[in-house]
């Protein structure tokens, strides 16, 4: 396999991956409708501040978010919005998926 296409795989396995967990997909939707800060972010998805900085370093490594400082607050938003499109077809997907496979 060509470097180039090593390089295009493993892309595509960091942001399946950092996909890979209700969780980060519950951020991804919450930033579908904007903007928002790690305190309201913290609150949608429960725990504790560390773990959900944790998921939210995951999808910003895998170029699925992108964040800004503004005083003491850190606010996110999505880099690109095509990752609604993949959970969009992973929606699909679902559908036709094997009822065991929703247990």
């Amino acid at each position: 396999m060509q470097a180039s296409a090593i390089r295009r795989v493993r892309g595509r396995v960091a942001v399946l991956k950092a996909l890979a967990h209700p969780v980060r997909v519950q951020l991804i939707e919450q930033l579908s409708r904007g903007e928002r800060c790690v305190c309201e972010l913290h609150e949608i998805a429960g725990g504790d501040f560390s773990t959900v900085s944790k998921h939210l370093s995951q999808l910003r490594q895998a170029g699925l978010l992108e964040m800004e400082k503004r005083g003491l607050k850190v606010y996110y938003h999505l880099r690109n919005r095509c990752v609604l499109r993949l959970l969009a077809c992973a929606d699909e997907a679902a559908k036709t998926a094997p009822k065991e496979v929703h247990r």
